[in-house]
C-alpha cells in the first residue's frame, strides 16, 4: 500500500502520462524529478490500481477537491482532474473529463442536451469516438455549424437533433417568427425532458470564444463589460453574481433560456483556466449548475475565492 504522498504523485503522473500523452522525460522535468522516480511511480500506479478503465473513485486529493466545491457551491457533484502541464492543453483535458463523466452518468439510450462552446464540442468529439453505444444529442442553441465538426466522420455513433437556425439572427421580429416554427419548438421540448445538460462556460476577456467565432463585435463585448458582465453560458450574458444581464444581443438570440437551467435535471458545467474563474463562480452562484467538471489549479482557485467572499460577508 503506498502512502498519501505516493499515491499523489502516481496518480499525477499516471494521469500526465496515459491521459495527456507526455513523455517521462517531461513528467520528471514539470514534477521535479527523476526519470526513474517517475518510471517507478507509473509502476506504482498499475500495481495499486490507479490505472484502471477510470481513475479510483478514492484519490484523497482528488476527492478532497470535489467535496470542497460541491460543500462551496451546493453542487450534486464535481469532477476534478489534474491541471495540464502545458495550459494550452487545458479544453482538450477538461473536454476529455467532461467526455469520461458523461459517459459514466448518462443512461443507455438516454438523451444529452449539448451547449455551444468550445470545450463542449471538443468533449463531444470525444465521446463520439470513445462511446460504445450511440448516443441521442441534442443541441441547445441555434447555429448547426457549431455542432457538427466535433464529431465529423464518427457522427455514425451519435443521433443528433439540431435547432434549425442561426445562433443569433438579425432581429427580434426574426427571432420571434422562427421560435414560431414546429420544428423549433420541437427540439426545445426535447430539451426539457433529456436525461442530462452539458454547458461551456465563456469569459467576458479577450480571446473569448464569441469574439473568436464572430459571434459578437469587440464593441459588442465592451458594452457588455460596462453592463458588469463577467460572462456567458449559451451566449446569454450575466454579472458576478449570476443575474442575467438583458441587452439587444440576448433579443436576438435563439438559446435556452439561462433561467431554465434550475429546472433542468442534471446540468453539467464544464470550464477551467484562471481567465474563467469569475465566469464559473458567478454561473455556480446564479444556481444554474447541478456539477462542475473542471482542473485542480481552477478548482483551488474557486475555492480560495468563495473563501474570500465568506470572510467579506462576515465583516
Amino acid at each position: 500500500m503506498l502512502d498519501e504522498k505516493t499515491y499523489t504523485l502516481a496518480t499525477k503522473a499516471a494521469w500526465y502520462y496515459y491521459m495527456e500523452n507526455y513523455t517521462q522525460h517531461q513528467i520528471a522535468e514539470a514534477m521535479g524529478l527523476s526519470r526513474a522516480k517517475v518510471i517507478r511511480l507509473l509502476e506504482d500506479a498499475k500495481t495499486d490500481g490507479i490505472i484502471q478503465f477510470n481513475f479510483r473513485k478514492d484519490d484523497s486529493t482528488r476527492v478532497s477537491l470535489e467535496k470542497n466545491l460541491i460543500a462551496a457551491y451546493g453542487l450534486n457533484d464535481a469532477f476534478v482532474v489534474p491541471t495540464p502541464l502545458n495550459e494550452a492543453t487545458l479544453t482538450h483535458t477538461i473536454s476529455r473529463a467532461a467526455a469520461l463523466y458523461v459517459s459514466d452518468h448518462l443512461r443507455p439510450g438516454g438523451y444529452l442536451n449539448i451547449g455551444y462552446g468550445d470545450t463542449v464540442s471538443s468533449m463531444l468529439g470525444y465521446l463520439a469516438k470513445e462511446h460504445e453505444d450511440p448516443i441521442n444529442v441534442v443541441s441547445m442553441t441555434g447555429g448547426v455549424s457549431y455542432y457538427l465538426p466535433s464529431v465529423s466522420s464518427t457522427a455514425y455513433a451519435m443521433h443528433l437533433f439540431l435547432i434549425p437556425s442561426p445562433l443569433i439572427v438579425s432581429s427580434s421580429e426574426v427571432r420571434d417568427a422562427l421560435l414560431g416554427e414546429k420544428s423549433i419548438q420541437e427540439i426545445y421540448a426535447m430539451t426539457e425532458h433529456a436525461d442530462m445538460s452539458v454547458v461551456g462556460i465563456g469569459a467576458a476577456v479577450e480571446g473569448a470564444t464569441v469574439l473568436r467565432n464572430g459571434i459578437i463585435r469587440e464593441s459588442e463585448l465592451a458594452i457588455l463589460k460596462m453592463q458588469g458582465s463577467v460572462g456567458d453560458v449559451l451566449n446569454h450574458f450575466y454579472d458576478s453574481e449570476g443575474n442575467p444581464i438583458t441587452t439587444e444581443i440576448e433579443n436576438r438570440t435563439i438559446s435556452t433560456d439561462i433561467e431554465k437551467l434550475r429546472t433542468m435535471k442534471n446540468v453539467v458545467g464544464v470550464a477551467g483556466g484562471s481567465e474563467k474563474v469569475a465566469a464559473i463562480k458567478a454561473v455556480l452562484r446564479g444556481g444554474y449548475l447541478n456539477v462542475l467538471v473542471t482542473d485542480s489549479k481552477t478548482a483551488e482557485e474557486l475555492l480560495l475565492s468563495s473563501a474570500s467572499s465568506s470572510h467579506s460577508s462576515d465583516l
